[in-house]
């Protein structure tokens, strides 16, 4: 079960950042944000409020705090974009954002099979070679994060014209990463007290941080002109991103932690899928790789 749900997380990430990224072609990256996470909230509090399951203050807690340091990693997210080369943000913040919660994972005593590990080594690699993009900006729909890429393309075709600095993309790639990673592992966290609750506080968390940010930054947030295909996008995009959310907690508490996190970073590959599908966009020789080597590694730890 915990194969499926990851899975299944990794896609509906994936789905979101996609619909998140088209949604941005056509918004300031805050008014999205602002439209994703107040309609993944709504969403979020309606099936809470509606469902029987548990509600504890540990686990509202966990779930705020997961919530704040996932939109903070967007933040530092985009704003590598602007400062380093995308080809090296993308794939370090990937990188990092698993193999944080994995060594949590591995210092609380998991131990997989062997088939596990070099599935999931496989995973890892994958990660990083789908998320790459060129130079030249290809493959940028590829958006960081479950809860990193709500608004996935957002300076896919400003920022990648911009060589920058590798040393400063790393930087902004591993801060992002960590901000990613704790999300996961508070999250989980947060999940062990039930599911639906915390991830609604999650989603308030979210909202909190990114109206803090505009404030900080004295930048308007309300949609101004807004159709209603980037309306609908955006909150299409918040309603799969708390599915994917749910997702993701009931995968950890069905199965190994580690696991889980390593088949839901999978997103950045069916992003990059969707953008190839529906955008027409091609697919680099290394994200094509990494898609083949997340397959089978997909497949070894379903052994």
């Amino acid at each position: 079960m915990v194969i499926l749900l990851g899975l299944a997380a990794a896609v509906l990430y994936g789905s979101g950042d996609f619909l998140g990224g088209m949604a941005s072609r056509r918004a300031h990256v805050l008014t999205v944000l602002t439209l994703v996470e107040t309609a993944g909230a709504i969403v979020a509090l309606a099936v809470a409020v509606a469902s029987s399951g548990p509600v504890s203050l540990a686990g509202l807690a966990w779930g705020i705090a997961a919530g704040a340091i996932g939109a903070l990693g967007l933040i530092i997210f985009y704003a590598g974009l602007a400062a380093g080369p995308m080809s090296v943000v993308a794939p370090v913040s990937g990188l990092v954002s698993t193999v944080l919660p994995v060594a949590v994972a591995l210092a609380e005593g998991e131990r997989p099979s062997l088939a596990v590990y070099a599935g999931a080594l496989l995973c890892l690699v994958a990660i990083v070679l789908a998320s790459s993009a060129g130079e030249g900006g290809e493959g940028g729909e590829a958006g960081e994060g479950g809860e990193a890429g709500e608004a996935g393309g957002t300076s896919g075709t400003s920022t990648a014209r911009r060589s920058g600095r590798p040393g400063h993309g790393i930087a902004y790639g591993v801060l992002a990463g960590l901000a990613f990673g704790l999300f996961f592992l508070l999250i989980r966290n947060a999940g062990q007290s039930g599911a639906v609750w915390p991830v609604a506080a999650a989603r308030i968390g979210e909202v909190a941080a990114v109206l803090a940010a505009a404030a900080v930054l004295r930048r308007g947030v309300l949609p101004r002109g807004a159709d209603g295909r980037l309306l609908l996008t955006a909150v299409g995009a918040g309603v799969i991103d708390v599915v994917a959310n749910l997702c993701y907690v009931a995968a950890t508490r069905t199965g190994l932690f580690g696991l889980a996190v390593v088949l839901a970073s999978l997103y950045p590959g069916v992003t990059v899928l969707l953008a190839r599908v529906v955008l027409g966009e091609r697919l680099r020789w290394v994200q094509r790789t990494g898609l083949g080597l997340a397959a089978i590694g997909t497949l070894l730890v379903a052994i």
